[in-house]
């Protein structure tokens, strides 16, 4: 039977939004004696509001990003935890990694645990790649010789031998991701712990990153926690999820089910009206307000490969907008990006907005197979979020004849040049 490697009980992490300690030196000090006088819990642990971004938060609000977790993973385990940016689960791996501590519980680690959080975590940029893979090496608890021995395996891996001892500031974030990565996977951590960072990486990359990982977990027999949005990542590679809601528990259990759970609880809302959704995001100067979605001119969510659809987007506005982007993503039912498009590459660009209306996007020959899709959609004035609404709508695409030959299209992904954004 595999021995637990990390548990996690009654784990909390309370923030003060926009304030260092708990905002007055009165309370400062109640929590100093309460915690290391008479051991107590952190007297302001239980009242903080749940992590939901969505609602708008006054300054000194206290918010729980963490509540309550409960969390046992055993030794070659590939965890995966998903939820929504903002979920909780970076500020999870910070804890496990110990970049700082929690408020209330306990997080107990056998092993030795490597971590890649973010571009550039632990490098020092003014030293060499080099010089950074000793210091993290022996940061971790390794000997010279040790990293010595598996110095060559990294710097073949990351890709960076020309530039092994140039200074990691001169790296780009795909060089640093490459090395840190590398660093981490065979320095022969008992625990790997890789936030979204990989998502930085190229395709090849990511193969050998995914690939690496499983090599590690399967045939090493250490234990890998992975944060991801990539659901078809998630489900190649992890033997369990951990599902993390407004930073409470939501899920634990088997892959493919907590992955549908996951998508389902996203997508449960598609019927609610557009500018009344809780799960919006941006300042609200713009709102979308329906969608209507049209094959070949005949209105209806079901399209077939290679057809002409439109998308008619409705919006109110409360003042004027400069330079207005709208952005339609489509993805699959694993929330993998199937095509993305924007006005700003039209040849009709929207330089002013002065009152309610729509802006329709004609898609010429459909470029997606047959299956079920969602659309996410978003609109940036200057670089400021306007609305920006994850699961949008759906669409339903049939069997189509694309090419004319009785082909159909094979999956096509990034920026699709044959469509039109035309504003009313």
């Amino acid at each position: 039977m595999s021995k637990t490697v990390i548990k996690i009980e009654n784990l909390s992490k309370i923030y003060r939004l926009g304030e260092v300690g708990t905002g007055t030196l009165s309370h400062d000090l109640n929590r100093f004696v309460r915690m290391n006088i008479l051991g107590q819990d952190d007297p302001y642990a239980k009242v903080g509001h749940v992590n939901d971004r969505t609602q708008k938060a006054e300054k000194g609000e206290l918010v729980a990003a963490l509540r309550d977790i409960n969390l046992e993973v055993k030794e070659g385990e590939v965890l995966g935890i998903i939820g929504k940016n903002g979920a909780g689960k970076s500020t999870l791996l910070k804890l496990l990694s110990r970049v700082t501590s929690p408020t209330t519980g306990s997080i107990k680690v056998k092993g030795r645990l490597a971590s890649l959080l973010e571009v550039g975590t632990g490098f020092h940029p003014e030293m060499t790649g080099r010089e950074n893979i000793y210091m993290n090496g022996t940061i971790m608890g390794m000997r010279k010789w040790e990293i010595d021995r598996k110095l060559d395996e990294i710097v073949e891996f990351a890709g960076v031998a020309k530039y092994l001892d140039t200074p990691t500031k001169r790296y780009s974030s795909g060089m640093t991701v490459r090395l840190g990565f590398a660093i981490a996977a065979h320095l022969e951590p008992e625990i790997l712990v890789v936030d979204e960072v990989l998502a930085v990486g190229d395709a090849e990359f990511q193969k050998k990153a995914i690939g690496k990982m499983q090599d590690v977990s399967q045939n090493q027999g250490r234990t890998v926690l992975f944060v991801s949005h990539n659901m078809a990542s998630i489900q190649n590679l992890c033997t369990r999820v951990y599902i993390l809601e407004k930073g409470q528990y939501y899920y634990d259990g088997d892959t493919d089910a907590g992955i549908q759970k996951y998508l389902n609880n996203r997508v449960s809302n598609t019927e609610t009206k557009l500018s009344e959704r809780s799960d919006s995001s941006g300042n609200c100067l713009l709102m979308f307000e329906k969608v209507i979605i049209k094959n070949n001119g005949h209105e209806g969510i079901n399209l077939q490969s290679g057809c002409n659809a439109e998308f008619d987007i409705y919006y109110s506005i409360k003042e004027t907008l400069e330079e207005v982007v709208f952005r339609m993503i489509i993805v699959d039912n694993q929330d993998v990006v199937r095509f993305v498009c924007n006005n700003y590459h039209s040849s009709r660009p929207i330089t002013r907005i002065t009152e309610d209306g729509k802006i329709t996007l004609q898609i010429k020959n459909l470029p997606l197979p047959e299956g079920k899709y969602y659309f996410h959609l978003l609109s940036v004035s200057k670089n400021t979020k306007l609305h920006d609404i994850e699961f949008a709508g759906s669409i339903v695409v049939e069997r189509g004849d694309f090419y004319g030959t009785g082909k159909i299209p094979t999956f096509k992904s990034g920026l699709f040049i044959n469509h039109n954004w035309i504003s009313y």
